[in-house]
C-alpha cells in the first residue's frame, strides 16, 4: 500500500471502525470482483454505513487526489464496479424503504435488492418499473446507476422515466435531497454554478436542432451508452436535469443515497405463448405487428439460443424438431382480472392473424407451462456459460436496433459471428424494443484471441451505432467495456457535451474514472479477468453474483462467488509456479474466510444460473484436510449410539455447570479450554437446550390407536432431536419426539420406530466435515433399517429435521416415501384433525433445506393454517447455524441473524423444522423457537364424531 493510501487509511480510521477498512489481499481481491470480465484489485475497500461516512470518505479521497468507485451488489456486466484505487462498498445497512401514497411511490435506499422492493409493493398490486434479469440479486443503487431495464420494462418504465426524487452526495461531499424543499433551496444557492452550467448545456443542445433530434431518436430505443443526454431536451429546470443525469451515470457523477420511484401496476393475471416462426425475418415482422398491442413482453430467441436449452430437463420436445433457420417469440400478456386478460390476449392474437407460424398460436394461463416458457428464455445465457471451454469467459453484449430494421440487424450480426468464428454465439432479447443480447465465449489468455475479440467489437460498433443508428449498450450500462466507442456512437458534439457534464459534477475526475468516458482507446482490452481451471464443481461459474443475496456469510466473510474467486486465484498461482510463501499466506487467510465460515447450506445453487453448489467445493476441501481424522470418524460412526448417550450426558453436565457458575462462567470456561487446544468444546450458547429424554422413556399424552388396521407411519427421530431436548425456558417442555408421536397418535396413526434407532444417522454430521465415506456408511445403515421398518416401503417414513430429510432424498438411493415431518403433516395429517388457529402473531423460519426441496410455501401454508398471523423475516435466508458449526463459529449464526430480533418484534413464539437452527434463532430473536409440530399439536384435536 502506497503512502497516499496509508495516509487515507489513518484518516479514515478516526471515524470508520477498523473492521470496515479492508486492506488484506484476500478480501481486496474478493470484494473487488464483479460480474464483468475485468479484474482490478482495489488498494482499499471501505464499507460505509451512513451518509456522513460517505461524505467524509469523499473529502478524504479528494484531499489526496485518489479515485473512488461505488459498489452495491456487483452484478454489473461492463466493468462499472471495479477499481485499482478505493472501493466504497455498501455496508450491512442501506436497506431502508418507505411506501408513499398507498404505494403509488416508494422511497428506497441503495442496498435494497430489486425483488425485495417488489415484495414491499406486492400486496398493493404495484411494482417498481425496472425489471432486470438480475432483480433477485442486484440492488437499487445499481439499478438506478445503470438505468437497468429488463424484459417487461421497455423504455417507458425504466429508472429515468419512473424517477420521482433523489438523495445525492456529490464529489465535494454536498448532500442534496430533491424531495426536501429546504435542501433544494440550499443547493440552488450553494451550487448555482453547477445548475447554471446544466441549464446552459441544455440551451445549447436545444438550439442545435440536429443534435437535439439525434438525442430524441436515440432514446426512442433502449439506450444506456454515455450519459442520459435526453435530460437536456426533456427538461428545462436544471434541478430536473440534475436528477435525470444521475440515472445511468454509473457512479461517475455522485452517490445516490436514496431514490424515490413512481411505481407501476403489477397485473396479477398472466398468460404466455411460445410462437415458432420459419425464420428471423418473420419473427421480427410479427414483433412489429405486436408493438401497438397490450403485450407486456416479447422475447426473441434465435435457433442457436433454442438449441442451447433444448436438452435441458423439462424442455418442450418440439424444440428438437425445429428447422435450422427457425426463431421463436415468447409473448407475455397480463391483465387485472381474468376477463381483462382474455381481452388482452384477443388483441394480441388478432395482430398475429396474418403471420404464418410453424404451430398454431396458443396462450397458456397454466402456471407451470408459463414458468416453463420463461425458463427457456432465462436459461439461454447460463446454457452457453455451462458449456464453455474451461479458461474462457462468457461475454454478453446488449445492443438495440430501430425496430423497423431489427431483422436486417440480426442477420448482419449473425454474419459477423460467422466471420470471426464465434460459432457458439446465440441471440436473444427484448424484441419489442429492438434490444438484442448476444452471448459468446471468449478466451483472453492468448493475444490472438484478444485481437479477434477487438476486431469483432470494432465491427459490431460500426454496424450497430453507425450503419443502423442504434445503441451499443441498451441496458447494461457503458462501463469500461464500451467506453472507447461512446464518441463513435454519439458523435463529437454529443461527446463534448458529456465531457462538459463530467467536469461540472466531478472536476477532479475522481469518481469512477475510465468508466463511460475514457481517452484510452484500449481500455476495454486491459485488465482482463483470468478464469483458470480450479475444480470441476465450480469451473462453470461465471461470477455473476446471483448467489450472494442468499448466502448466510455474506455480511461476515465471503460469498459463494467470492469463495470461488479466491479458490481460482490460488489455483492460478500454483499453476503459474508463483512464490510458495505468498500462496501459503493467501491459503491460510482462506481457511477462515472461505472454509470455516461457510455454512455449506447449498442455497447458492438455487440462485445460480448453472446450479453450482459452492458448499460442495468447501466440503471437498474439508475432506482433504480431514483425512487424518478418518480413523476417529470411523470409531464414532461405529459407536454412534454410545456417542449420542455421551452427548446427552454432556448436555446434563453443561446445564449443571450453568446452574453453578452461570452463562458468563460457562463462556469463560470454554474459552480457557479452547486456548489450551480443546477446540471440540466449541463456544457456549446461552440458548443451549436441555438433554433429550431417551425414546423408551417418552409418554405421549394421546395413546396409540388400538385398531390394528389403522394406518402406520415410520418415524425416524434425527440424532439432533434424540440428543437436544426442549429449551430450558420453553412453554412446552416436551421433547420433539414426544410431540411428534403425540400428534401422529392424535391423527389416528400407528407409529413405528426403526430397530436400533439410537445408532442411526443420515450422515449429515460427517458429510459437512468432508467425511464422505463415513457419511455414506451411516446412510446405508439408515436405509436398511427404514426399509425393514416400513415393510419395504408399505408405510411412509418421516423424520423431524429438514436437513436430514434433504440429505437422504438428494442421494437418490431409496424408493421409500421419505418425508420431513412438517411436509407429511401438511399433506396427510392436517385433514385428519380439527384445527383452532392460535390468535397470536408468530414467526416462522424456513430452513435452507426446506427451500432447496421446494417445500417453502407448503411450510408457510401450514403455519398460516395454525396461526392467525405469520411473520417471515425478510433478511434471513439461512440462519447460519449449519449443524454444529453454530457452536464452533457462532459469529456466522450471529451475522446471519443480526436483524432477526427487530423483524420478529411482537411475535409470541417462533417455529421452524430443524432443531439445531432453533438454538441460534432463540438466542438472537428474543423469542423461543421450536419445531412447527409443537404449534400444530397445540392447536389441534381429534375431530368430533
Amino acid at each position: 500500500m502506497s503512502s497516499a493510501y496509508s495516509e487515507l487509511y489513518s484518516t479514515l480510521a478516526a471515524f470508520v471502525p477498523e473492521e470496515r477498512l479492508i486492506r488484506d489481499e484476500l478480501r481486496r481481491l474478493a470484494y473487488g470482483t464483479d460480474a464483468s470480465f475485468y479484474r482490478l484489485i482495489p488498494e482499499l475497500v471501505v464499507r460505509v454505513e451512513s451518509e456522513q461516512e460517505v461524505q467524509q470518505l469523499l473529502a478524504a479521497c479528494a484531499e489526496r487526489g485518489l479515485p473512488i468507485t461505488f459498489r452495491a451488489a456487483g452484478t454489473s456486466l461492463s466493468g462499472q464496479a471495479v477499481t485499482d484505487s478505493v472501493l466504497m462498498q455498501l455496508g450491512n445497512g442501506w436497506k431502508g424503504h418507505q411506501l408513499l401514497d398507498q404505494g403509488q411511490a416508494i422511497r428506497l435506499q441503495p442496498g435494497v435488492i430489486g425483488a425485495q422492493a417488489n415484495r414491499y409493493l406486492a400486496s398493493l398490486g404495484r411494482k417498481i418499473g425496472p425489471d432486470p434479469a438480475s432483480i433477485n440479486a442486484c440492488m437499487i443503487g445499481g439499478i438506478a446507476a445503470n438505468n437497468a431495464s429488463g424484459m417487461c420494462c421497455g423504455t417507458a418504465q425504466n429508472s429515468y422515466h419512473t424517477l420521482k426524487d433523489l438523495r445525492v452526495i456529490l464529489a465535494d461531499g454536498t448532500l442534496v435531497d430533491t424531495a426536501d424543499a429546504d435542501s433544494v433551496a440550499a443547493f440552488r444557492k450553494s451550487h448555482a454554478a453547477l445548475l447554471q452550467g446544466l441549464a446552459d448545456l441544455a440551451s445549447q443542445v436545444r438550439a442545435n436542432t440536429a443534435l437535439a433530434e439525434k438525442i430524441r431518436h436515440k432514446y426512442r430505443l433502449k439506450n444506456t451508452t454515455g450519459y442520459s443526454l435526453n435530460a437536456l431536451v426533456d427538461f428545462t429546470d436544471p434541478l430536473e436535469i440534475f436528477k435525470h443525469l444521475m440515472i445511468g451515470s454509473e457512479g461517475t457523477l455522485g452517490f445516490m443515497a436514496e431514490i424515490t420511484y413512481h411505481t407501476v401496476v403489477d397485473y396479477p393475471h398472466k398468460a404466455a405463448a411460445l410462437i415458432y416462426f420459419a425464420d428471423m425475418k418473420a419473427a421480427c415482422q410479427a414483433t412489429t405487428l405486436m408493438k401497438p398491442t397490450p403485450v407486456s413482453a416479447v422475447e426473441l430467441l434465435d435457433r442457436a439460443a433454442l438449441r442451447a436449452v433444448q436438452g435441458m430437463p423439462g424442455m418442450p420436445e418440439d424444440l428438437q424438431s425445429l428447422p435450422d433457420q427457425a426463431a421463436a417469440l415468447l409473448v407475455d400478456v397480463r391483465g387485472q382480472n381474468p376477463a381483462h386478460l382474455t381481452e388482452q390476449i384477443a388483441a394480441v392474437s388478432a395482430a398475429l392473424e396474418s403471420m404464418a407460424t410453424l404451430q398454431p398460436v396458443h396462450f397458456t394461463r397454466d402456471l407451470a407451462t408459463y414458468e416453463l416458457y420463461w425458463k427457456i428464455r432465462k436459461g439461454t445465457f447460463p446454457a452457453v456459460g455451462a458449456e464453455r471451454v474451461i479458461g474462457t469467459t462468457v461475454i454478453i453484449e446488449d445492443v438495440a436496433f430501430p425496430l423497423e430494421r431489427l431483422a436486417e440487424g440480426v442477420q448482419e450480426l449473425q454474419a459477423l459471428f460467422h466471420k470471426y468464428r464465434y460459432h457458439e454465439a446465440i441471440l436473444f432479447g427484448h424484441a419489442l424494443e429492438g434490444n438484442l443480447h448476444f452471448v459468446f465465449t471468449q478466451g483472453f489468455d492468448d493475444p490472438a484471441e484478444v485481437q479477434r475479440y477487438e476486431a469483432l467489437m470494432d465491427e459490431v460498433a460500426q454496424l450497430v451505432a453507425v450503419k443502423y443508428g442504434g445503441s451499443l449498450k441498451a441496458e447494461h450500462g457503458t462501463g469500461r467495456n464500451m467506453a472507447p466507442y461512446v464518441e463513435l456512437e454519439w458523435g463529437s458534439e454529443a461527446y463534448a457535451v458529456m465531457k462538459a457534464i463530467k467536469r461540472l459534477f466531478d472536476p477532479q475526475n475522481l469518481l469512477n474514472p475510465e468508466v463511460i468516458l475514457s481517452d484510452d482507446p484500449q481500455i476495454h482490452l486491459r485488465d482482463l479477468k483470468p478464469l483458470p481451471e480450479a475444480d470441476p464443481l465450480v469451473d462453470k461459474c461465471i461470477e455473476c453474483g446471483f448467489c450472494e443475496a442468499v448466502c448466510p456469510s455474506r455480511r461476515l466473510t465471503l460469498t459463494p462467488r467470492q469463495r470461488i474467486v479466491i479458490w481460482r486465484e490460488l489455483q492460478r498461482r500454483r499453476q503459474a509456479g508463483e512464490d510458495p510463501a505468498a500462496i501459503a499466506e493467501l491459503e491460510a487467510a482462506y481457511q477462515y474466510q472461505g472454509l470455516d465460515t461457510c455454512a455449506a447450506d447449498g442455497l447458492c445453487s438455487t440462485q445460480c444460473p448453472v446450479s453450482i453448489n459452492t458448499g460442495d467445493l468447501v466440503r471437498g476441501i474439508r475432506a482433504q484436510q480431514h483425512q487424518a481424522q478418518a480413523s476417529q470418524a470411523n470409531w464414532i460412526a461405529e459407536h454412534f449410539a454410545g456417542v449420542t448417550r455421551l452427548a446427552r450426558t454432556g448436555l446434563k453436565a453443561a446445564q449443571l455447570g450453568r446452574r453453578l457458575i452461570g452463562d458468563a462462567g460457562m463462556d469463560t470456561s470454554l474459552k480457557l479450554l479452547r486456548k489450551v487446544g480443546v477446540e471440540a468444546v466449541g463456544h457456549w450458547r446461552p440458548s443451549l437446550p436441555l438433554a433429550a429424554q431417551p425414546l423408551d422413556q417418552l409418554q405421549p399424552a394421546t395413546p396409540a390407536p388400538t385398531d390394528p388396521d389403522a394406518p402406520a407411519v415410520v418415524y425416524w427421530p434425527s440424532c439432533a432431536s434424540r440428543v437436544l431436548g426442549s429449551d430450558r425456558e420453553a412453554s412446552d417442555g416436551r421433547n420433539l419426539s414426544e410431540v411428534t408421536i403425540n400428534l401422529l397418535h392424535k391423527a389416528g396413526y400407528r407409529v413405528i420406530l426403526p430397530q436400533g434407532i439410537n445408532g442411526l444417522c443420515c450422515g449429515m454430521p460427517f458429510q459437512s466435515k468432508g467425511l464422505f465415506a463415513q457419511a455414506d456408511q451411516k446412510q446405508v445403515e439408515l436405509l436398511a433399517a427404514l426399509n425393514q421398518a416400513s415393510e419395504q416401503g408399505r408405510w411412509p417414513v418421516i423424520t423431524d429435521t429438514s436437513p436430514c430429510n434433504l440429505r437422504v432424498n438428494e442421494q437418490g438411493l431409496t424408493s421409500l416415501r421419505l418425508m420431513e415431518a412438517s411436509d407429511f403433516v401438511a399433506q396427510e395429517v392436517l385433514s385428519r384433525l380439527q384445527i383452532t388457529p392460535k390468535k397470536e402473531k408468530v414467526a416462522l423460519h424456513v430452513t435452507c433445506s426446506t427451500t432447496r426441496q421446494g417445500k417453502a410455501q407448503q411450510l408457510v401454508d401450514l403455519a398460516r393454517a395454525c396461526a392467525t398471523e405469520v411473520v417471515l423475516p425478510e433478511s434471513v435466508t439461512c440462519c447460519g447455524f449449519a449443524g454444529d458449526r453454530g457452536f464452533q463459529r457462532p459469529e456466522l449464526n450471529a451475522s446471519s441473524l443480526q436483524d432477526l430480533a427487530e423483524e420478529v418484534a411482537g411475535c409470541s413464539e417462533g417455529y421452524s423444522n430443524s432443531r439445531t437452527c432453533e438454538i441460534g434463532l432463540t438466542e438472537h430473536a428474543g423469542i423461543r423457537y421450536q419445531s412447527i409440530l409443537y404449534l400444530v399439536d397445540a392447536v389441534s384435536q381429534r375431530p368430533t364424531a
